[in-house]
């Protein structure tokens, strides 16, 4: 099965009010033509999960400016320095979590657990916002958050075949693969011309042809 298709056609799959996983650690691993092709749709009322919403001249950092956006769940957004001033406006609603509370979260959502038992957050600004309910277990305190999944992941890759069999790089790796088991549709836009099934080292391969749903080819 060839799943490429055109950038237009990808984001033509996304719904208003859709929750959307977007990878990429501060600009690295975002998939910047989906975020571009997003804002240009004029998607409404996203929800949008990723670990800082890049910066403002990126692409995902101009769509949560966008005020299309309705949530973000980050780990943190110290480079969008109008974000607390339109979450205290009530323009957008802001969801923290600790780093590692924010994959595992994801994590738990693409392999079917019930969510997360951690310790971070405790007694912190986390616990007082609500972000997680304080349980006991064992003699313990813990805080618990539900598992999180998206409509639509959308993850920049390195390499692919037509099947759909991904690579990453380096650090563009960071959240995208993770992300791909999470979402009920999974986009991945790629850097290098994409191969014919069978011609990517099989011992190469970071997330399997099946997972993913579509492929966008990026101008290379």
């Amino acid at each position: 099965m060839n799943k490429l298709t055109t950038v237009e056609e990808a984001v033509s799959i996304i719904k208003d009010g859709d929750t959307l996983m977007i990878g990429g650690f501060y600009t690295v691993g975002t998939p910047h033509d989906l975020a571009e092709e997003i804002i240009r749709q004029n998607k409404k009322d996203l929800t949008i999960i990723n670990n800082d919403g890049g910066n403002p001249d990126s692409p995902l950092g101009r769509l949560i400016y966008s005020g299309n956006v309705k949530k973000v769940i980050l780990s943190w957004c110290g480079y969008l320095n109008e974000l607390p001033d339109m979450v205290k406006s009530g323009k957008i609603e802001l969801e923290l979590n600790p780093q590692g509370t924010l994959i595992e979260r994801i994590r738990a959502g693409g392999f079917g657990l019930g969510g997360v038992l951690t310790k971070s957050g405790i007694n912190t600004i986390i616990e007082e916002a609500g972000y997680g309910k304080r349980v006991h277990l064992n003699g313990e305190d813990w805080l618990y958050h539900p598992p999180l999944k998206a409509d639509v992941t959308l993850i920049e890759a390195y390499k692919a075949d037509n099947f759909g069999n991904l690579l990453f790089r380096g650090t563009q790796r960071n959240f995208n693969d993770i992300m791909c088991y999470a979402g009920n549709i999974v986009i991945a836009s790629v850097k290098k011309p994409i191969k014919k099934k069978g011609e990517l080292a099989p011992d190469t391969i970071m997330v399997q042809g099946p997972v993913v749903d579509y492929l966008v080819q990026q101008e290379v």
